[in-house]
Parts: structure tokens; C-alpha cells; sequence
């Protein structure tokens, strides 16, 4: 086998120094055009490529975030998983009449982890994805928080313990959750709060909705709560009832939200407007509700949040919330290069702004636009 080639013998064949060549593959800005490119040339003749693990040693640095999302699709043993296709099999053809399983992870993290990774090219690192799932998620996240030079975690993944513990290594952010008691991590979140009370107040200032039931997502999710406290300030301004916890919950998938449609219809007390946590619940209660010939929102009006693409295909089309969900990645590397930089900085809360999308379910037409919400 031929010897791997090193940065010396690049140095060699270039006639430059190592400490040229290392300037060349991390700051070619202080680097001459000429020099460059009997460095680059030097590289591509030998099939040079840089060692990562030496260069982290040598820098203290990785060049590597973390971020690291909850297990949504309850896979939590390697052996639930289904069988791997294997090279022969035939072709099957089945006729297929069921409704897809979506799950939040396939639509929200997805936005979100492409954003943390475009920031993260365009400032000349990479991203390392990690799933807090199975017996032992603190020790996986504590593994990964291990390769990288700082972490961005979804809000409610990691304990407050393990969380304060890795970020006396490495800077830790925290995504879409508020800032809690005894906390100093940075926060990126958006304003749940505010766009669902803007949302309410169109659906009963606008619409004249006064019977209105909020379907909530899970108990511990802090975006669930900021969203109903701000349907309850809504509620609460236009002198309606204000209830102490929401109608239904579920847990943010299409799938629960269609069990918790087909219960309501079951007990025939419809209200004359749902407003849903997230838009794979409004999905779901849409789904159910089509079915069963309910009109919406002729008969009920429908809201989601998080304004994810499948609203824009549903018919009716969803009135939403859009949160910015690539921004919200974008936010988390970008703050976790800055406390890189600075570990002294002192903690920051960024809450990212909503805009509320009018949209068919609630009964706008397709031009509608609401006014900035106060």
C-alpha cells in the first residue's frame, strides 16, 4: 500500500514551509496567489487530504458544531426498526390506501438543521447531527458534545443537569424554549406567544369566531405553552371565557391528531373554530374532518403553527403562523461562533419574529393579509 501523504511532503514538493502549507488550507486570504497555487497544485499531485483529528489537536478546535434534536419517531431499540431491503428482492406492487405517517421531525427539525448547516458552510465549519433517543440519551449527547467545539440543542432534549455540565466545556445554545430558572445558556427562540394571539384576534375580531377550543400538543413542550397562553390573552382581551388548560392535547404528529379528530366527531360537540399548536395537528384534524364531510371552514374554521410547505398543498390551504424555522438555525451557529470567540459574553435571549399567514381554513380569501401585530 503506498505511504498516505503528509503535510510535510506537501510542504516539500511546494517549497514552502509546513506553517505555509497549514496557512494555505485554513487562511488563504494571508496567503500570496502565486504561493497558493503551488500549494493547491502540490495537494491535487500527491492526493493529499488534511487530517481533521490532527489539525483539532493542534488548534484546540474541531471545526465541528453539534446540534441535537429529541427522538420524534419512537424508535428507541435498534430492533423496532424494519427489515433492510436486500439486493434481489422482487419488485411488489401493493395497492396502497392509508395516510402516511408524518412526524415534526420530518418537516420543523429538517428546516431547522438545514439552516444551522448553511450557516455553518458559509462560515467555513460542519455540522454533526445527534438523536437523544434510546435507554441512555444524556450519555449519547455527552458523547457527541465530546467531537465538537459547541452545541445547539432543541429546548427540553437534555436535561438542565447534563446541559450545565457540557457547557462548562464547550458553549451551549438552546433552541425554541424559554430561558428557566438557574439557566446561562444562550437562547434562540421565536415568539410563539405573540403569533398566536394575533392569530386568535383575527379568528374572533375578524370572523366573529366566539366559540373557540385550542388543541395542544404535549404537556412538556414549552412552545405548546407559550402558543396557549397566547390564544388565552387573545380570548381574554375580547371578554370570552378563558380556559385553565387546552381542550385536547396530542404530540405534534398528524397521526395523534387524527385519533383526537375522529374522538371529537365522535362526540358531536364541534366548535365553531379549532386552533391547533402546530400544523401537523390542524393536518390531522383536517384529514378526519374532510372525511367525514365536515366543510372548513364553512363549519369550522382551521389554524395551525409553524407554517410548514404541506399547508400550502391541503385543501383548504392552512392558516398559520410561520415561524422562521431555517433562521432559527441560522441564529444558533451564528451565536455559538460568537461565544466560541468570547466565552465571556454574558448570556443572550434572541426571540426570532412570526408572521401570521391568512390563508383558506379560516375562511380569507387567498389575497388576505393581516396588519403587524402589536
Amino acid at each position: 500500500m503506498a505511504k498516505t501523504p503528509t503535510v510535510y511532503d506537501v510542504a516539500e514538493r511546494a517549497g514552502t514551509s509546513i506553517a505555509t502549507v497549514s496557512r494555505v488550507l485554513r487562511r488563504p486570504d494571508e496567503v500570496r496567489a502565486e504561493t497558493r497555487a503551488l500549494v493547491h497544485a502540490a495537494i491535487q499531485e500527491l492526493g493529499y487530504v488534511p487530517s481533521g483529528a490532527a489539525r483539532g489537536l493542534a488548534a484546540r478546535q474541531t471545526g465541528v458544531l453539534g446540534l441535537c434534536f429529541p427522538d420524534v419517531d419512537g424508535i428507541d431499540d435498534p430492533a423496532d426498526l424494519p427489515a433492510p431491503v436486500r439486493v434481489g428482492q422482487t419488485v411488489e406492487v401493493v395497492t396502497d390506501a392509508g395516510q402516511p405517517a408524518v412526524h415534526p421531525g420530518n418537516l420543523y427539525m429538517g428546516e431547522v438543521m438545514r439552516g444551522a448547516e448553511l450557516e455553518a458552510w458559509r462560515t467555513g465549519l460542519a455540522v454533526m447531527i445527534a438523536v437523544a433517543r434510546g435507554a441512555e440519551p444524556s450519555a449519547l449527547v455527552s458523547d457527541l458534545a465530546g467531537r465538537v467545539d459547541g452545541l445547539a440543542v432543541l429546548s427540553a432534549t437534555v436535561p438542565d443537569d447534563v446541559l450545565r455540565h457540557i457547557a462548562r466545556r464547550i458553549p451551549v445554545v438552546v433552541m425554541a424554549g424559554p430561558r428557566t430558572e438557574d439557566d446561562a445558556h444562550d437562547h434562540i427562540s421565536v415568539d410563539n406567544a405573540a403569533g398566536m394571539r394575533a392569530l386568535t384576534a383575527h379568528l374572533i375580531a375578524d370572523h366573529g369566531l366566539r366559540e373557540l377550543r385550542f388543541i395542544g400538543g404535549p404537556a412538556d413542550a414549552p412552545d405548546d405553552a407559550e402558543r396557549f397562553l397566547g390564544y388565552c390573552a387573545a380570548l381574554a382581551e375580547a371578554g370570552l371565557t378563558v380556559p385553565t388548560a387546552p381542550a385536547m392535547r396530542g404530540d405534534f404528529t398528524r397521526d395523534t391528531a387524527r385519533s383526537l379528530a375522529r374522538q371529537l366527531l365522535a362526540d358531536g360537540d364541534l366548535p365553531r373554530a379549532l386552533v391547533c399548536s402546530n400544523d401537523q395537528t390542524a393536518l390531522g384534524f383536517l384529514d378526519e374532518l374532510t372525511a367525514a364531510g365536515i366543510e372548513v371552514p364553512e363549519r369550522v374554521a382551521l389554524t395551525g403553527f409553524d407554517g410548514i410547505d404541506a399547508g400550502l398543498t391541503s385543501v383548504p390551504t392552512l392558516t398559520t403562523v410561520r415561524q422562521p424555522m431555517l433562521e432559527l438555525g441560522r441564529a444558533a451557529v451564528e451565536r455559538l461562533r460568537l461565544r466560541m470567540a468570547d466565552p465571556a459574553l454574558p448570556p443572550a435571549t434572541i426571540n426570532l419574529p412570526v408572521r401570521v399567514l391568512l390563508r383558506r381554513s379560516c375562511g380569507c380569501a387567498p389575497t388576505a393579509t393581516l396588519a403587524q401585530s402589536t
